[in-house]
């Protein structure tokens, strides 16, 4: 990237805006896939079976994926500031009442996804407040730095385990809350709606872009990487613990390097979008994560070969990202909001998917192969669907004015 590049990138949006959308983000999700890397710690207090041990990993998923509908609704509707702000005091009581209250049961723990599901919300509303400050020229970058969110995954898994071993299962949420207030004072301070953003709109409208077959692409392609992302993050530490016998801590040290790679690497996704043109890129990752999975699928008897294959399939998933969100921008304009809300929530669904039925394919077979190949196909079916689309795209996604579409790959 050319130092006149970084200039107009920085004088194009709002910086104190991108940082605290990236703040609120990884601070979020952090708290988002708490339970994955302390799913050993409860799955022992609670006596869990494979299958049980997979659904509580993947309820918080879920639940992140169901809420970003309304969160993203909210978004456009009384602009994103507001909304991120009030959902972020909702995580705050949240997290304080299961400190205190603490995990009497498996359905406790069930229900603790579902609030732990509003961290994984904020996709929803961090992502449209920075789109809207950002040209076309710099989307994929701008949204791939404020989508780099998902590294908070990282912290969770290296700190987490360790901290539930020192201070008790409970506590840990407790600190949790008071991260999450910091971020919420931080947040309140720096981020700002974009000037030129209008809103409401009139409730029905948001959902006209169901009737779009543009937005159920959208959605089976973000459903596959973020999917692939996030599913790995949340069901990794249980996996590494149970096939190579790695302590707690130390699957979540293993766990916390795959994060590293699939969430910092997303703004290196949206930035090879911008130059290189996001429907090349993401064709691209699909089909060598679909490779990865593969591999996987065989059961790798060595623990660090298999470590190398899931850092590269985290890197096509977090690279994968960051392409389909410099692609989103260029189709939808105001509905942003919306649109995001639901191509997130179908991210929150594969991400279900593939964390849960990695539990029921071990439950079920005595292995986790088939829970890997059944979404490696569906990496397949992507790249099938998006070599569908990518002519009309490419044509409907340009902009009518030369000079703008010399400066944006599709």
């Amino acid at each position: 990237m050319s130092l006149s590049v970084d200039k107009s990138f920085l004088k194009s949006g709002h910086t104190p805006t991108l940082f605290a959308a990236f703040l609120y983000f990884d601070i979020s999700f952090m708290i988002w896939v708490l339970l994955g890397p302390l799913g050993v710690q409860v799955a022992a207090i609670l006596s869990l079976d494979p299958a049980q041990k997979g659904l509580m990993v993947a309820v918080p998923v879920l639940a992140g994926a169901l809420l970003r509908i309304p969160f993203g609704l909210a978004t456009d509707q009384f602009g994103a500031r507001a909304v991120a702000i009030v959902t972020q005091a909702m995580l705050v009581v949240g997290l304080v009442v299961i400190w205190l209250v603490g995990i009497p049961s498996y359905e406790a723990v069930l229900s603790l996804g579902v609030v732990l599901g509003i961290g994984g919300a904020s996709f929803a509303i961090a992502l449209p407040l920075v789109s809207r400050w950002y040209p076309p020229a710099h989307q994929g970058t701008a949204m791939g730095i404020a989508g780099a969110g998902n590294i908070g995954t990282v912290f969770t898994a290296l700190f987490a385990p360790e901290l539930a071993k020192l201070l008790g299962v409970p506590n840990v949420f407790g600190i949790c809350a008071v991260i999450m207030a910091v971020t919420l004072l931080v947040f309140t301070l720096l981020a700002k709606n974009p000037p030129t953003y209008m809103y409401p709109k009139p409730f029905a409208s948001y959902f006209k872009v169901l009737s779009l077959p543009d937005t159920w692409c959208f959605m089976g392609f973000y459903g596959v990487t973020f999917g692939g992302f996030v599913g790995l993050a949340a069901a990794l530490t249980l996996y590494i613990h149970g096939v190579y016998g790695l302590s707690p801590v130390h699957a979540g040290f293993a766990t916390a390097a795959c994060a590293f790679v699939g969430g910092s690497i997303r703004p290196f996704g949206g930035y090879l979008a911008d130059r290189l043109g996001g429907i090349k890129v993401l064709g691209a990752l699909y089909l060598l994560a679909a490779a990865a999975l593969v591999v996987l699928s065989f059961a790798i008897p060595s623990f660090w070969l298999a470590l190398a294959v899931f850092l590269v399939v985290m890197a096509a998933f977090g690279m994968g990202d960051g392409a389909v969100f410099q692609l989103i921008p260029l189709r939808f304009g105001q509905e942003i909001g919306t649109v995001t809300g639901f191509v997130g929530m179908a991210g929150g669904v594969g991400g279900f998917y593939l964390a849960s039925s990695l539990g029921f394919s071990k439950q079920l077979t005595g292995s986790y192969q088939m829970g890997f190949l059944i979404f490696a196909a569906l990496a397949l079916l992507a790249f099938a669907g998006l070599t569908a689309v990518k002519g009309k795209w490419r044509a409907d996604l340009a902009p009518a004015d030369p000079a703008i579409a010399g400066s944006i790959r599709i």
